[in-house]
């Protein structure tokens, strides 16, 4: 197979968008990561777009129309994909299936989501009515939020079955809020939150579900934002003008799904994500222990725990301890979720996965904020879920050889 690279990364910064529309989003995008390189989009072959709430919520469809307005990308192979939470993961690999066809040399994975009005606030209620679409009809009933209830109850479950705390899983978000403090895109770039903050039940930080461990500061936030990624083979680096010592390689990857039914599942032991994760790391020829820097969908904090677990850095039911050892510091045995991660980065929903990559592309070519830095990073990985713990993308990344 040709060998695929990271050839450039953009996205805007996390949180709200204001009165910025769809097409100008996708426009905007695209645009910024060909400006990244100094190239004209029609350098661009083939090209794909995920979201998820631009039909609900945007009143918008045909994405792959609106990236091919943008001047030089007409009459060109793109499409528009959903996989839930894990479309710009879904995005990043229809770009690679179509390079590794042949159809280009040259492909663009674009990622947004637009869930706050033009005054940048949000309508909470309908956009947890709206995400519940992407759970099984049978596991709605009587949940007002959905996705913070189904997480919940794995919270609850993982705490029951490895013994872990509430205050070991709160770990997990104020590290990452400390982690978004130093990076300029995040969201909660300016909000500090202490451990005390995270497990005491006061002002913002309340119950979201009755009788269920999650808090507010366990989970991660509505956003607005986009992001793209340039992947090239050889052939693309030259017709761009890009050399090779200024990219990544995307090594490996890997897509799995597991049933949408939470119930009579397993997702403590989420078999699509570890078989996601192990394909990954067989394409990339490396293991978990040559990972330095990783970035995890922690939806909410135990996704953080799990993540650790799927990556291979901990084992079952060590993904708490994991961070609470300190091991996913900046400074730890693996990175992970040095841009703040979901919780506290934020997460629109269909930049989320391309973010990871573009964040991890970062790190490996030490472009981060000198703070988030991982010193010696080696090789990165990511593992970018949707639903309930359902549909699974991971990636590998190496630097370019």
């Amino acid at each position: 197979m040709k060998r695929l690279y990271v050839a450039a990364y953009h996205q805007s910064k996390f949180g709200k968008l204001m009165d910025m529309g769809v097409p100008a989003i996708v426009r905007q995008a695209v645009e910024g990561a060909c400006g990244e390189i100094g190239a004209e989009p029609a350098a661009v072959d083939v090209g794909s777009i995920g979201a998820v709430c631009n039909a609900s919520l945007n009143e918008q469809g045909l994405l792959a129309g609106l990236v091919a307005m943008v001047p030089g990308l007409e009459g060109k192979p793109i499409e528009a994909v959903e996989n839930a939470c894990a479309s710009g993961g879904q995005a990043i690999l229809s770009v690679v299936q179509k390079l590794l066809l042949g159809e280009g040399e040259v492909g663009i994975a674009v990622g947004y989501e637009k869930m706050r009005g033009p005054d940048g606030k949000m309508d909470g209620k309908l956009i947890g009515k709206v995400l519940g679409y992407f759970s099984h009809p049978d596991e709605r009933e009587g949940k007002v939020f959905v996705f913070p209830h189904l997480f919940a109850e794995v919270m609850d479950g993982y705490m029951k079955t490895h013994g872990v705390t509430e205050e070991d899983l709160a770990r997990i978000a104020v590290l990452e809020y400390a982690n978004a403090n130093k990076n300029p895109y995040a969201q909660m770039r300016k909000v500090a939150v202490s451990l005390e903050q995270a497990t005491t039940i006061e002002g913002v930080n309340r119950y979201i579900v009755e009788g269920l461990p999650l808090k507010t500061y366990d989970c991660s936030q509505i956003s607005d934002g986009y992001a793209a990624l340039i992947l090239a083979t050889e052939e693309g680096l030259a017709k761009l003008g890009v050399k090779k010592s200024d990219t990544v390689e995307l090594a490996g990857y890997g897509q799995a799904t597991d049933p949408l039914r939470k119930e009579g599942r397993d997702v403590l032991r989420p078999a699509g994500a570890l078989k996601a994760m192990a394909a990954a790391y067989d394409r990339a020829g490396v293991s978990a222990a040559d990972v330095g820097v990783a970035e995890v969908h922690d939806c909410f904090s135990v996704m953080g725990a799990l993540g650790a677990e799927v990556l291979g850095k901990a084992g079952y039911g060590q993904g708490a301890r994991y961070w609470a050892e300190g091991k996913a510091a900046v400074d730890g045995e693996c990175g992970i979720n040095t841009s703040g991660g979901l919780i506290a980065k934020g997460h629109p929903i269909g930049a989320t996965g391309i973010a990871m990559v573009g964040w991890s592309a970062w790190q490996l070519l030490g472009k981060v904020p000198e703070e988030l830095q991982v010193k010696k990073p080696g090789v990165a990985a990511t593992f970018n879920i949707g639903g309930p713990i359902c549909a699974s993308v991971c990636t590998v990344l190496k630097p370019a050889s």
